[in-house]
């Protein structure tokens, strides 16, 4: 059973005094040790933070496209509602792709690595472009053309953690979420993320 700190704070000489009355050699300093005390909270905090189900975190409701939606019409809601990707889904709502920035970037003939103002400058300049020739450059290809089919995803009830480490090990911006029907229920990105933190 824990005794109760009676709100001490730990400060140096408590550090230095603990080790000398463990009366043996540890090859670390005072300084090491209160380090690893403030990393240890730090990590404590990020672990109660992330926690919680990502279902209290996702962007709702997810503007979608459906496979058969023209490129030009799908790129113009990139455009309007200033998101960087979208979830391609059927008519049930069943997750069946993803269409990000990138792949539009690649039909544009732009390399992803290349600086640009933004993909809505790089957008908007092509719907310009495209209105002074009354549109006859459209691209008439549809979502399904260019849109990735493997799509990282999680449950409503997976923990900010675990939609956090998806991003890290698949290097993704953003991680559908949807339920057992692979129905799209929500959409968390980097910002959600950075958000939360600022937050906290």
């Amino acid at each position: 059973m824990s005794e109760p700190d009676h709100g001490a704070t730990l400060n140096t000489d408590d550090y230095r005094q603990a080790l000398k009355s463990m009366d043996s050699f540890i090859d670390v300093s005072v300084e090491d040790l209160m380090t690893l005390t403030t990393r240890a909270k730090q990590f404590a905090r990020l672990r109660v933070m992330t926690a919680d189900n990502i279902a209290s975190l996702m962007s709702q409701p997810v503007t979608t496209v459906h496979p058969h939606t023209s490129l030009s019409e799908a790129a113009d809601l990139l455009v309007s509602r200033r998101i960087s990707g979208m979830p391609v889904v059927d008519d049930d709502n069943r997750l069946k792709g993803i269409i990000t920035e990138a792949d539009f970037l690649r039909v544009l003939g732009v390399p992803p690595a290349q600086p640009i103002h933004s993909l809505w400058h790089t957008l908007e300049n092509l719907f310009t472009r495209l209105s002074q020739h009354g549109g006859q450059e459209a691209n008439d290809e549809s979502v399904a053309t260019h849109m990735a089919s493997h799509v990282i995803t999680a449950a409503p009830t997976d923990s900010v953690q675990t939609v956090l480490n998806l991003m890290k090990r698949h290097q993704v911006r953003r991680v559908v979420i949807v339920d057992d029907a692979r129905r799209v229920c929500g959409i968390v990105t980097r910002s959600n993320l950075v958000k939360l933190f600022l937050d906290k």
